[in-house]
């Protein structure tokens, strides 16, 4: 019998309509136009579906999130958390007021004993949440970076990514 492959997933969030809080969005669309990526990777645009991602979380073992933070920091500036400093951090992440934030959908997918082994949070501090389709100049490119930031995690955890090559 062989053993069942872990599933890596990794959750882009944001709202394309505002500008930089559709970043995490941005950097899953890059992955999905530059790299190929195993079987044990799932790559989901989050959008702004709330408690509908669920289903998704509950899917994978290990989880990779990239969105917007509200911190006290320079527009532009690259935050890392792994699960545990996450619920400690006090961010704010969620999505509009009248929805579930990740860290209160993780938990559902908790007390479901369903959530992911590992998460880990890749934030970025915004510059203009405007009504606008596209980045900042702020954060336009970084959306690359922060790409290469979680093939950099795939790889760690044994994964083949490779570069599209044209």
């Amino acid at each position: 019998m062989s053993e069942k492959k872990k599933i890596t997933g990794v959750l882009g969030i944001g709202n394309l309509l505002l500008k930089d809080e559709g970043f995490g969005v941005h950097v899953i669309r890059y992955l999905e136009e530059n790299y190929r990526l195993p079987e044990e990777v799932l790559l989901q645009d989050g959008g702004t579906a709330g408690i509908y991602m669920a289903p998704f979380l509950e899917e994978v073992d290990n989880l990779i999130v990239v969105d917007v933070i509200g911190v006290d920091a320079p527009a532009g500036t690259v935050h890392r958390y792994n699960g545990e400093e996450l619920r400690g951090a006090n961010l704010q992440m969620s999505m509009s007021p009248h929805q579930l934030g990740l860290l209160e959908i993780l938990e559902i997918c908790k007390l479901r004993d369903q959530e992911p082994e590992h998460v880990e949070f890749i934030g970025i501090v915004p510059a203009e949440i405007d009504t606008w389709v596209g980045l900042s100049d702020t954060l336009s490119g970084k959306e690359i970076e922060v790409a290469e930031m979680v093939v950099a995690m795939l790889c760690e955890k044994g994964l083949d990514v490779r570069k599209v090559t044209s």
